[in-house]
């Protein structure tokens, strides 16, 4: 890459990527703020540990349902105005999580029920018993609003995904991808103690309990950023006018050329890339991601909490993982760029997460919980940030935005699985550990799996030097 490239790369960097992080830090806390909601609103709401499970969980089918669309609407409207719409709907809809007890909840009900039901229905034919008692009205608000915070941000993470590919080169994107998605364990480094104190000190306040503060303290910032995304973000280098006029063409015709001698090696169509084995597969690989990922955020807080730490100080220790896996990702990251390598960048941390999660399942004190969970944070986040450089390597266009959509949306179906399996391990066995145990079986299988499909690092890289290693 020339310097004038570099120079506009380096421009867009600083431009794009804190904004981009700032509005993934938004949409982590309102993914997430279930989890310390959940210290008292459980209790106040009368749900068990499978009903809040499942509510948690029931977010990522209607991300799953409308997550392609999305992303291929993204591809032909353009990231700016998609992306604002995407956040001011979420932060919207968040914000009607205050709602849970109104004396209107009832409506909701039948259309929660054969949610509900499909899910017993499931548990049934796996020959699980299932704890999930009778609907009330407060459980299908729950059902009802996370389903359809699920839809409206699906696209958001592989838009951004798919956005990045617009501004930067492969043998930058895994430290871009890194960078980015850093805003991930930073929400929970500044959001867990923001939110525990909420819960402690402003319950109450104005006739709110604690739990409904936090969600209109942390979904009202979204709808703001989304308006300011549709004034800020630029679709694509040449209609950057905060780049010179040399610097646009420079860095549209690296790009250009990247792509052009990408797709001479191979040209996927989107109906190619919606059914091609490797996109399967990466997928399988997402999906055991995430699944413990979300299994961990979700119920990380209630399990610390356990060995006495009061609300008010739960967000402090649940930031120390979280903490150490921001520094592992951008880290890791640039290691996997700076060596080309891919394959091991994922599959470690993986295994390293799950053989993490055995050790929390046997931790017997909380400090060796903390490093338990520490270790299988840094795993979970280390191996995520490089892995978005596997598809990206040899999709292109809109098979990117479909291949890209749809390995998200598969994958993020772990999102319902991992706090489904730990809300309903937890409520039969009444412990931790099984729930743990079942968890560590997922990232541990898809570290395998990303060894044995391994990478075509010649294709990702086509046109630069880093190809001919």
């Amino acid at each position: 890459m020339s310097e004038l490239a570099q120079a506009a790369s380096h421009k867009a960097f600083w431009r794009l990527v804190p904004f981009l992080m700032l509005c993934y830090f938004f949409a982590y806390l309102d993914r997430l703020n279930m989890s310390f909601a959940a210290l008292s609103m459980n209790t106040a709401l009368g749900y068990n540990a499978e009903i809040f499970g499942f509510g948690s969980g029931i977010f990522f089918i209607g991300y799953f349902i409308f997550e392609v669309p999305s992303n291929l609407i993204l591809e032909k409207v353009g990231a700016r105005i998609w992306i604002a719409r995407i956040m001011i709907t979420w932060g919207i809809i968040s914000l009607c999580m205050i709602f849970q007890d109104a004396s209107w909840n009832s409506l909701l009900v039948p259309i929660a029920a054969p949610i509900a039901a499909a899910f017993r229905g499931i548990l049934w034919l796996i020959g699980t018993p299932s704890h999930f008692v009778e609907l009330t009205p407060n459980s299908a608000m729950l059902i009802v609003i996370r389903f359809l915070l699920g839809l409206a941000e699906a696209g958001f993470f592989p838009g951004i995904i798919l956005f990045l590919t617009y501004w930067f080169t492969a043998k930058d994107r895994a430290k871009m991808v890194g960078m980015f998605m850093a805003a991930i364990p930073l929400s929970s480094v500044i959001g867990a103690p923001v939110s525990s104190q909420i819960l402690a000190h402003v319950d109450g306040l104005m006739g709110l309990a604690g739990w409904k503060w936090l969600f209109i303290l942390e979904a009202v910032p979204t709808v703001i950023l989304g308006f300011v995304a549709f004034g800020y973000l630029t679709d694509r280098p040449e209609k950057a006018t905060w780049l010179t006029a040399p610097e646009r063409e420079v860095l549209s015709q690296t790009l250009a050329n990247e792509k052009i001698e990408r797709e001479a090696m191979r040209h996927y169509s989107l109906g190619e890339a919606l059914s091609n084995p490797r996109v399967l597969a990466l997928s399988a690989i997402y999906f055991g991601n995430v699944t413990c990922n979300y299994g961990l955020g979700f119920f990380m807080p209630q399990i610390l909490q356990r060995f006495g730490i009061p609300i008010a100080d739960v967000g402090w220790y649940v930031a120390i993982p979280y903490l150490l896996a921001m520094i592992s990702m951008v880290v890791w990251s640039r290691h996997s760029d700076e060596t080309g390598e891919r394959v091991w960048h994922v599959a470690g941390p993986l295994i390293l997460a799950g053989l993490s999660f055995i050790g929390a399942g046997y931790a017997g004190s909380l400090a060796l919980a903390l490093i338990a969970f520490s270790l299988a944070a840094i795993g979970i986040y280390a191996s995520v940030c490089t892995f978005w450089a596997l598809p990206t390597g040899f999709l292109t266009g809109a098979a990117a935005a479909g291949g890209i959509a749809l390995i998200n949306s598969l994958g993020n179906l772990g999102g319902f699985v991992g706090p489904s399996i730990v809300g309903h391990v937890k409520q039969v066995t009444g412990t931790d550990s099984a729930a743990l145990l079942a968890l560590a079986a997922f990232p541990i299988l898809a570290g395998f799996l990303t060894l044995i499909i391994g990478h075509d690092k010649q294709m990702e890289m086509a046109g630069h030097p880093l190809s001919a290693r």
